[in-house]
């Protein structure tokens, strides 16, 4: 009966495992501190991800239509934001086949999908990171140096610009498609990610370590751009005193929903990644810090894909273009408030225009009877 707790036990999508010197791990039997089942898995992650799913579906499903249908013009930014929509439908296809192995216990579907399953999912984690820093430097650009050539991109040079992140993405990933990933045998079947693995053989120890690295880095350093980006356009507009507050607040909603998303997805797995490396590192005997740590780890998977549901906030806040496609795609009682006092001011204008227009007519029928 414990031979089967334990073994049912190592069947974890992380299945992270911590040496102890002298191999004298409770319950491991080979040495580390015993991994945390499926079974937390199973209760914390299919709601976590179903939900993820969901709205990211419905909210990218709008954007890919409005993008393909109702945008009328496009631009180098419009061609950033449509690429952070593939790269969340990427992801959007892979958490099923994540949710259906976590409710089963185990994964039914192949060496090959779990191969390009693993490969979506942590692909579009950095694919997203990348492009939604791409779309914030933009903006800089935009506001700050006017006069950059960087402002005077055409689409073709944008395209360029997102097959160049596309390619930074995908290669540090693409040695994850060239391991058998798969554990386990018949209706224990796991589909684990290379970091899981307890082989020391020198390609995965570099290939966890890269991992681990990548994790920390395309989180910090586009971090460490976009609080600049922002800040370099608040101080910017308000030392120049270009305007109202209300042009500095337009300015800055682009920056602040892309530091929101950042802050709320990606900050707890960069904080746990970090936090397992320094355990897993330093204090291997300490199981209780490990099993916190790998908990924290698999509710921020949740998280980390809950980037998907709310980029489509970016898209309203990084175009107008697409904004304005959206609030007139609306039916009319559900409009934005912005297009709603737009459709006011066009009425009110065009309602002044024909006032002078009778006033000019009164006035020159009251001079032609005067003539007479």
């Amino acid at each position: 009966m414990t031979s089967e707790y334990n073994e049912s036990f190592t069947m974890t999508m992380l299945n992270f495992t911590t040496p102890i010197p002298g191999g004298g791990g409770s319950g491991g039997g080979g040495g580390g501190c015993p991994p945390v089942g499926i079974q937390l898995e199973g209760v914390i992650l299919p709601p976590i991800l179903t939900i993820d799913v969901i709205l990211g579906l419905l909210g990218n499903i709008v954007a890919l239509w409005i993008f393909c249908f109702k945008l009328k013009a496009w631009n180098p930014n419009n061609l950033f934001l449509f690429n952070l929509v593939i790269a969340d439908f990427l992801a959007l296809v892979s958490l099923p086949l994540r949710i259906d192995a976590l409710l089963r216990g185990h994964w039914v579907f192949g060496d090959g999908l779990c191969r390009i399953n693993l490969f979506l999912m942590f692909s579009n984690r950095s694919a997203s990171i990348a492009l939604m820093t791409v779309v914030a430097i933009y903006r800089y650009f935009k506001v700050v140096h006017p006069h950059h050539r960087f402002n005077r991109m055409r689409k073709r040079q944008a395209a360029y610009v997102s097959l160049f992140v596309w390619l930074l993405v995908i290669s540090p990933r693409v040695p994850m498609l060239a391991y058998n990933h798969i554990k386990g045998s018949g209706n224990r079947t796991q589909c684990f990610f290379f970091t899981s693995y307890k082989e020391a053989s020198r390609a995965i120890i570099i290939l966890v370590a890269m991992h681990r690295i990548l994790t920390v880095l395309e989180f910090i350093i586009p971090m460490a751009m976009l609080l600049f980006c922002s800040i370099r356009i608040s101080s910017f507009l308000r030392e120049r005193q270009m305007g109202k507050p209300d042009k500095v607040r337009k300015a800055m909603r682009v920056c602040t929903a892309i530091v929101a998303v950042f802050m709320v997805c990606f900050l707890p797995t960069t904080v746990t990644t970090i936090g397992l490396w320094v355990n897993r590192s330093y204090r291997p005997w300490d199981c209780a810090t490990f099993y916190t740590f790998t908990q924290l780890t698999i509710v921020s998977l949740g998280l980390n894909f809950l980037n998907s549901a709310l980029d489509p906030i970016v898209y309203v806040f990084s175009s107008s273009m697409f904004r304005k496609a959206l609030c007139n795609s609306l039916p009319h009682f559900l409009r934005c408030g912005q297009d709603a006092g737009d459709a006011e001011k066009t009425a009110s204008s065009t309602e002044s225009q024909s006032t002078t227009q009778q006033e000019l007519k009164s006035i020159r029928a009251d001079r032609g009877s005067e003539a007479m």
